[in-house]
C-alpha cells in the first residue's frame, strides 16, 4: 500500500474515531445532518473520508453487538468509567475486527494502538491492546491478512 493511500486510511481512522467519540456524548437526532456538518467541518472534501463515512456507519450500526463484545472482555472495568476516546477506539476497532473482513486483525489492532498513543495515555494502550488482542483471539481468520468471503 503506497504512503499516502496509507496516511489517507489514517486521517480517516481519525476522523471516524473523533465522529464517534461525538456520537457517544451527545448522539444526533438527524445522523445524516448531524455526518454533514461534522465532514463540512474537516480539512478534505467529504469523499476524501468515504472510508471514515463507512466506518462510522459501521459501528453505529452494529454498537450493540460492539459494545456487548468491549463488556464482555473488559470484565473487570465498569464500562460506564471507559474513557470515552478509549472507548470511541475500541469501538472502532472492535467492529472493524468483527464486520471488516476485507482488513486484516493485526491492522486493525496496530491502527488502534496507534490512535490510543497520539490521543490516550500509555495505561490506555496497555487496555486498548489486552481488549482487541482477546478480540483477535476469538476470530476465525488468519490474523495478518484480509479475507474476501
Amino acid at each position: 500500500m503506497s504512503e499516502g493511500k496509507k496516511s489517507q486510511r489514517r486521517e480517516n481512522r481519525v476522523a471516524a474515531m473523533q465522529y464517534i467519540y461525538a456520537w457517544s456524548i451527545n448522539r444526533p437526532r438527524d445522523l445524516v445532518d448531524d455526518l454533514r456538518v461534522f465532514f463540512d467541518n474537516l480539512e478534505q472534501e467529504r469523499d476524501y473520508y468515504s472510508f471514515a463515512e463507512e466506518l462510522i456507519h459501521g459501528v453505529i450500526e452494529f454498537s450493540e453487538d460492539v459494545d456487548e463484545k468491549i463488556m464482555q472482555l473488559a470484565s473487570n472495568w465498569d464500562f460506564g468509567r471507559i474513557a470515552k476516546i478509549d472507548l470511541a477506539i475500541l469501538r472502532l476497532a472492535v467492529y472493524e475486527l468483527l464486520y471488516r473482513k476485507d482488513i486484516p486483525p493485526v491492522v486493525s489492532i496496530n491502527e488502534a494502538i496507534d490512535l490510543s498513543k497520539e490521543f490516550s495515555s500509555a495505561e490506555s494502550r496497555r487496555f486498548v491492546n489486552g481488549i482487541l488482542d482477546k478480540v483477535k483471539g476469538e476470530l476465525d481468520r488468519p490474523s495478518r491478512t484480509a479475507s474476501l468471503d
